[in-house]
């Protein structure tokens, strides 16, 4: 197992939640957080929605508590620019992740270390693994809505394969303690 350990944590968020929604915000922001960057599709609402009452609500909060906020998306400007203006945020289109350019871009537009800055997604391969080679603190999100295209559907099957190791890692480090 420990082999499967080590093949599999490089792909292992720093912390998995329900939601985006259910975050403690203003918890990290007393850590030394600053920057805030976020996927958008199934992350803060379902794949291809503009932003929603409760989008914009949440993020009118995290500009209330001081942060900064970029949206990292591989999709195109024309999705992301309209929901990162609603939202009033920074954004990066076609961002390539999990590519660190585009996280390394963020934190570059919001003038804020990686090392003060989360990244919240709902995708292990792209979202996670380019936020923790970008050297960025990663929180997972469970996805918004089931349907999803059929590549993204492919990654989930064997998101599940990781998540499942992820999990029985976390009940090995509480066991310990």
């Amino acid at each position: 197992m420990s082999k499967n350990k080590g093949l599999f944590s490089r792909f292992y968020p720093d912390e998995w939640v329900d939601s985006t929604y259910v975050i403690d915000f203003e918890s990290f922001y007393k850590k030394g957080y600053r920057g805030l960057t976020f996927d958008i599709d199934n992350t803060l609402v379902p794949h291809g929605a503009p932003a929603d009452e409760r989008a914009l609500e949440l993020f009118k909060r995290l500009h209330r508590i001081g942060y900064r906020i970029c949206l990292i998306s591989n999709n195109k400007r024309s999705r992301v620019q309209p929901f990162a203006e609603a939202v009033d945020a920074e954004y990066i289109w076609y961002a390539n992740k999990p590519s660190t350019r585009g996280y390394e871009r963020a934190c570059s537009l919001i003038d804020v270390p990686k090392e003060q800055t989360l990244f919240v997604g709902d995708q292990l391969f792209t979202d996670v693994w380019g936020a923790k080679r970008a050297g960025m603190y990663s929180i997972l999100v469970k996805p918004i809505h089931p349907k999803e295209e059929i590549q993204i559907v492919i990654k989930r099957f064997f998101e599940k394969i990781v998540l499942h190791f992820y999990k029985k890692s976390i009940e090995n480090k509480d066991e310990v303690l």
